[in-house]
């Protein structure tokens, strides 16, 4: 596997090494020891499988507040799909910096997002399905979402228009209070 830095403060892009033969080819998608010795996260308690039917779907930006912050590795495995994320922990060089990066079925790339960072994504083709690793359990009270489409925060879609649920369409503009900045200071 290869780590790619980011230009955010402890996020990667995945690239794993890819052995082949006439009869086709093996890749290794996660390796407790290669990643202990990148010094990230290697203990997942969730596999999460997402299915988007239309080119526009977007999903998040989502995260949960201490003590349930999750690191994730996000893998596109079907269709293509434009993932981003934001740092949202005040103390980061990189705070309420956003960064995204194509995931597509073809190039097998996965985004290494650490606790702290607002996750979420778009399709880019019909049909795409995602499936990642989650280090935390689900806990909806410590859920919290930050808008797509956030003034103060300013990511740039590649795409206009976007299918979004009601809930993430209704996140709060980014304030330090609702979106649990002091809790995160220890991240």
């Amino acid at each position: 596997m290869k780590f790619h830095e980011t230009p955010l403060n402890g996020v990667y892009v995945i690239e794993p090494e890819q052995r082949g033969d006439s009869r086709g080819w093996f890749q290794r998608i996660f390796c407790e020891k290669e990643m202990a010795e990148a010094g990230l996260e290697t203990r997942f308690v969730q596999a999460n499988n997402s299915f988007n039917a239309e080119a526009g779907t977007l999903r998040g930006l989502h995260y949960q507040l201490p003590p349930s912050p999750e690191v994730k590795i996000v893998r596109c495995i079907k269709g293509a799909l434009w993932d981003v994320i934001v740092d949202l922990r005040p103390t980061s060089p990189t705070y309420l910096k956003w960064h995204g990066v194509e995931l597509t079925a073809e190039n097998r790339l996965a985004y290494y997002v650490p606790r702290g960072f607002a996750h979420g994504f778009v399709t880019l083709e019909p049909d795409t399905e995602t499936l990642y690793l989650a280090s935390e359990f689900y806990n909806p009270q410590a859920e919290r979402g930050l808008r797509w489409n956030d003034p103060k925060i300013g990511i740039t879609w590649p795409l206009d228009g976007a299918i979004i649920s009601e809930k993430d369409a209704n996140w709060q503009d980014f304030n330090q209070e609702y979106h649990g900045v002091e809790l995160m200071k220890g991240l």
